[in-house]
């Protein structure tokens, strides 16, 4: 590749926070509604009704005509939905989910990406929240925050459950469980789908978490399949398990503090219990090009939520779990054709059964 061909990329890297914006933002002032319920709006139609200057509507409107999203009409100067009339409103939701999450949880924090990767802390969250700590805990103590995160953490759990719960095997009447569970949606999703006599169903989190894990099982009418224990994975993680299931968590973490997590759940386990991972992975060709955990991940944990942490390639998670006493049994990664092309993770299951 030539340099100039190198710096024509780095022009790509250059404007994407302007292109995100942008396009966010004229769904955020309600341009993208007004011209699906009456196309052919001018800029001044459209400044009107959404309290914007006329001007600045149409300096917005330039990129979105520019790839085909919105059509104008030279003659009249109207403008209309044009490849995003297309798109079904259920899938725009999804989408604008998560740009939702990296603008509010990402795009202000990541200015302060390489004061973060220096000190292993979330600097963003402290300069512009004053709170320290992770993502995980902020969202305690600001809306905005966790309205953000939570709403795509459950769509996401909701989502991608189904398919998880497919490819796992909960045995009858098991104890299960369900590792940094959150508020129990986990747990409820594990009984739903693995339901049988007997099944018992944890829910293991802060304890902050139980009350609203409590109120939730009983909302599903669940209470006396589920259950809550309040604790931290670094101190002890409960014993006497049959399954553990850890989703959307090990990504979180830096290598030592993965093996800590691993040991502490065989530790949980009896002697040939198995624990179902749910993660999402690089593939092992890093240079593959339709895989964007690469693009996104490393950045967003490290500088906006975490200050550590990020995905693996599968098999890196397979060597993890070999060090910690398991035999993989499975490892698997969700077909590319199933995932909505909007949707960022690519899933993988890892299971492993617990060595005498």
């Amino acid at each position: 590749m030539t340099s100039d061909a190198i710096l024509a990329r780095f022009r790509e890297f250059m404007v994407g926070p302007s292109r995100f914006m942008t396009l966010l933002s004229v769904f955020e002032l309600g341009i993208v509604d007004r011209l699906r319920d009456t196309p052919g709006l001018t800029a001044a139609d459209l400044g009107k009704a959404v309290g914007a200057k006329p001007d600045a509507v149409e300096q917005l409107l330039f990129l979105l005509v520019k790839e085909g999203f919105v059509a104008y009409d030279e003659g009249f100067g109207g403008y209309s939905l044009d490849q995003l009339a297309d798109v079904a409103e259920s899938d725009l939701k999804r989408a604008l989910a998560y740009m939702n999450l990296i603008k509010v949880t990402a795009l202000r924090q990541l200015f302060y990406l390489t004061e973060s990767v220096r000190s292993g802390t979330v600097v963003g969250l402290k300069e512009l929240y004053g709170a320290e700590g992770t993502l995980y805990d902020a969202v305690a103590e600001h809306p905005d925050l966790n309205d953000s995160w939570l709403t795509l953490m459950n769509t996401v759990t909701a989502n991608i459950d189904p398919w998880f719960f497919a490819n796992v095997d909960v045995p009858s009447g098991a104890r299960v469980l369900d590792v940094a569970g959150n508020t129990g949606l986990g747990a409820i999703h594990t009984y739903q789908h693995k339901a049988s006599p007997g099944l018992r169903v944890t829910t293991f989190d802060l304890p902050e978490k139980e009350s609203e894990a409590l109120e939730n099982f009983r909302a599903h009418g669940l209470s006396e399949h589920l259950s809550f224990v309040g604790g931290n994975v670094f101190d002890e993680i409960p014993k006497g398990f049959d399954v553990v299931l850890i989703k959307h968590f090990l990504d979180m973490f830096d290598k030592d503090d993965v093996g800590r997590i691993l040991d502490g759940v065989n530790k949980s386990l009896e002697v040939g219990g198995e624990v179902h991972i749910l993660v999402p992975v690089y593939p092992e060709d890093i240079k593959e090009t339709d895989n964007y955990n690469v693009d996104f991940f490393p950045a967003f944990f490290i500088g906006a939520a975490m200050g550590q942490g990020g995905p693996q390639k599968l098999s890196t998670y397979q060597s993890w779990l070999e060090e910690s006493g398991f035999k993989v049994t499975k490892a698997m990664t969700k077909d590319s054709g199933e995932i909505p092309p909007d949707v960022i993770p690519v899933q993988a299951i890892l299971s492993a059964t617990k060595l005498a």
